[in-house]
C-alpha cells in the first residue's frame, strides 16, 4: 500500500485509514532484547563502564601519564598523594599512579586471556562430551572431575614455583612468567565452563530441529558449531565474565606471595606485596592497588549478574 501524505489524511477511508498509517516494526532478535534487558539493569550497566574505565586507564594512561614507573623522587620517599604524584610514592620515591595505571596492564590482560583459554577448553570438553556421549563422555568428565578435586592454589603455587626460572631463562622475565601464569590459571579453571556446556548439548541435541538437520546429511562439525552451540552460549557467556575476576584474583594472589612476576615489574599484587611492611607509614601503598582490584572483581561480577538476567529465556523481554 502506497504511504499517505500527512496533509491528505482526511481523504483516507476511515475504515482503512489505520493500516494506512502504520509503520512495520524492526525484527526482534534474542540478542537484542538480551541487551535490552542488560541496559535495564544499572549495577550491571554501572559495572560494565567502571571496567571499561580501567580497561582504557590501563592503556592509554602510561601514554598520557608520562612518569617512568622506575623513575625515583629521592625527595618524596613515602610521600602521601599530592599534586606532583596523585597516588603518591613508595619506599623507593616511585611515583604510585604510573606503577598501579602499568601494574593494571598485566592484571587486566592475564584475567582476560585466562578466561579465554579456560573457556575455549572447557567448551570444547563439554561439546564433545555432551554431542559424543557414552564412553566419550564418561571419560572426559571422570577427567573433569579429576581436575575439580584438586586443591587450585596449592597445585598453583608448585607449578609456577616449578617452572617459573626455565620458562624466565627461555622467554625472558615477562613472556615467561605472563604465559606461565595464563596456563596454570586457565588449565584449572575450565571444568565449570565444560560441565555447563556438556549440560547443555545433553539437552539441545535431541531437539526436533538438530534431528531434522541430522536427517539431512549436516556435518558433525556444522551440527555441533552452527546448530547447537550457539543455543548453549549463555551460561558460557556469563562463566566466561565471571571467570575474568576469578583470574584476576588469582594473579594477585601469585604477585602477593612473590611467586608472580619479577620484582621490578609491576602489577596490583605485586604493589600489595610490596606495600605490606609500610602499611603504618604509607597507607597509601596498598590503598590504590588494593581498590584497583576490588573495583575490577566487583565490575566484573555485576555484568555476570546483569548477563545472567539478561540471558535468561524465562525472563519476559
Amino acid at each position: 500500500m502506497a504511504s499517505v501524505p500527512p496533509g491528505h489524511a482526511a481523504s483516507v477511508p476511515a475504515a482503512i485509514r489505520p493500516f494506512a498509517a502504520a509503520r512495520p516494526r524492526p525484527a526482534r532478535t534474542m540478542w537484542g532484547d538480551a541487551w535490552r534487558r542488560f541496559r535495564q539493569h544499572r549495577l550491571a550497566m554501572a559495572g560494565a563502564t567502571v571496567f571499561l574505565v580501567l580497561t582504557a586507564a590501563t592503556v592509554i594512561g602510561p601514554v598520557v601519564y608520562r612518569v617512568g614507573i622506575n623513575t625515583i623522587d629521592f625527595h618524596a620517599s613515602m610521600a602521601p598523594p599530592s599534586a606532583a604524584h596523585p597516588f603518591g610514592t613508595n619506599d623507593l620515591g616511585q611515583d604510585m599512579l604510573a606503577r598501579v595505571l602499568y601494574g593494571g596492564r598485566l592484571s587486566i590482560a592475564v584475567g582476560i586471556t585466562a578466561m579465554l583459554m579456560s573457556v575455549t577448553v572447557g567448551t570444547l570438553m563439554g561439546a564433545i562430551a555432551g554431542f559424543f556421549g557414552r564412553s566419550t563422555d564418561l571419560l572426559l568428565m571422570r577427567v573433569t572431575d579429576v581436575f575439580l578435586s584438586l586443591p587450585s592454589l596449592p597445585l598453583l603455587l608448585l607449578v609456577i614455583y616449578l617452572y617459573r626460572d626455565t620458562l624466565t631463562r627461555l622467554f625472558g622475565p615477562q613472556f615467561g612468567i605472563f604465559w606461565l601464569i595464563v596456563v596454570v590459571i586457565g588449565g584449572l579453571n575450565w571444568m565449570p565452563t565444560a560441565r555447563l556446556v556438556r549440560a547443555g548439548f545433553l539437552a539441545v541435541k535431541e531437539k526436533e530441529f538438530i534431528e531434522a538437520a541430522r536427517s539431512l546429511g549436516v556435518g558433525t562439525l556444522s551440527q555441533i558449531f552452527r546448530h547447537i552451540l550457539p543455543n548453549v552460549l549463555s551460561p558460557v557467556i556469563v562463566s566466561a565474565t565471571l571467570s575474568v575476576g576469578s583470574a584476576i584474583i588469582a594473579e594477585s594472589t601469585l604477585s602477593f606471595l612473590g611467586l608472580g612476576f619479577p620484582p621490578d615489574t609491576p602489577t596490583w599484587g605485586r604493589l600489595l606485596y610490596d606495600s605490606q611492611n609500610y602499611l603504618d607509614m604509607a597507607p597509601h601503598m596498598a590503598l590504590f592497588p588494593g581498590l584497583m582490584i576490588c573495583l575490577a572483581v566487583l565490575s566484573v561480577n555485576y555484568v555476570g549478574d546483569g548477563l545472567r538476567d539478561a540471558l535468561d529465556p524465562r525472563r519476559l523481554p
